[in-house]
């Protein structure tokens, strides 16, 4: 398999790239859309051909490029079908893995960040999105998340993969790049070390994040697959227009 990360830096969202090496199909998990041309460009110079994107969950931080890859590939649109979205191909559940070519991605439903969040399994890989990240986990105060959700899902869910397992966070805001079942179980400061649901639960509580800036614009836009809307005020614009270039993961 051919395999990838890339950091897109407005959002800090890392992009996965997972292909075939006997079909040369590939699939995109959590594509943004200000750095689409830089992942076009990759798959292009690896001679791969996208055969669909893959989101975990209805972002809030950036605008999905679903749509955009499927206007300018062919590609289809996979998402969790827990969001009822019209304008996906494929919707993901628990227990119906998605296949492209020697590729295998086993969904598994883990709400929490959102209630239809979603983690994906490919082999000893785990794409964890926002339910569990490098040391933390996603926030629980909007988009019908929960605390209590979320912490099942990684203790009851997440934490009973092997632990060699490894951990591909959907963000990272300190440079790192991959973590393990067995790391994040042992020292993860919100969920690891045994932590109880009412210790997690005020850990949470006690955050105190600011409304995300983009959330009003991302979440409607992301609704659609990807829509940018066309009244972002001036500093939002980033978000939405294309950059030449990015950091890689």
């Amino acid at each position: 398999m051919i395999f990838r990360q890339w950091l897109e830096p407005v959002s800090s969202t890392y992009t996965y790239l997972l292909g075939c090496t006997e079909t040369g199909q590939c699939v995109l998990v959590d594509p943004v859309v200000n750095v689409i041309d830089r992942d076009l460009q990759q798959l292009h110079e690896l001679g791969l051909k996208l055969a669909c994107t893959l989101d975990t969950h209805i972002h809030a931080d950036h605008i999905t490029a679903a749509l955009e890859l499927k206007k300018r590939t062919g590609s289809r649109i996979a998402a969790p079908a827990f969001d009822r979205l019209p304008c996906t191909d494929l919707g993901i559940e628990e227990g119906v893995p998605l296949q492209v070519g020697s590729i295998r991605l086993q969904g598994l439903h883990t709400p929490g960040h959102t209630d239809g969040h979603f983690a994906y399994l490919a082999g000893e890989r785990l794409f964890s999105g926002d339910a569990l990240l490098i040391d933390g986990c996603g926030r629980t105060d909007f988009q019908n998340g929960n605390p209590q959700d979320l912490y099942r899902s990684v203790t009851r869910k997440l934490f009973t993969l092997p632990d060699e397992t490894l951990v591909y966070p959907g963000h990272d805001y300190a440079g790192r790049h991959v973590s393990s079942i067995a790391q994040e179980k042992a020292r993860n400061p919100r969920l690891g070390g045994g932590k109880t649901l009412e210790e997690f639960t005020r850990i949470m509580a006690a955050l105190e994040l600011p409304y995300p800036k983009f959330i009003e614009h991302a979440v409607p836009g992301n609704r659609h697959c990807g829509v940018c809307p066309s009244d972002l005020p001036q500093e939002l614009q980033r978000y939405c227009g294309r950059m030449a270039d990015s950091p890689q993961g």
